[in-house]
């Protein structure tokens, strides 16, 4: 599995209960597609949205979000990067 990063803007700004939409409507199809739903960023003013998801490859979440009616702005392959923050200061 890999890890896929979904950038979203929204214009009107995303409110709550869009985000609750989006997710009942967003989660059948990510089942569907053997994608596991592992983290989601909302901006402060609710205008841009980053998803990371578990998925087999970027082309199934792209399925999934346009199945849901979920626009998106790109999805791309990501890696974790973890660095000791002592490391950078020093």
């Amino acid at each position: 599995m890999k890890y896929l990063i979904v950038e979203h803007s929204f214009d009107p700004p995303l409110k709550e209960e869009d985000l609750n939409n989006i997710s009942e409507r967003l989660g059948p199809c990510l089942e569907q597609h053997k994608i596991k739903a592992m983290r989601s960023y909302v901006s402060d003013d609710g205008s841009r949205m980053l998803c990371v998801f578990e998925a087999p490859d970027a082309e199934s979440v792209r399925i999934a979000h346009r199945t849901a009616n979920v626009d998106f702005d790109s999805v791309w392959v990501g890696e974790a990067f973890i660095k000791n923050l002592e490391e950078i200061t020093e």
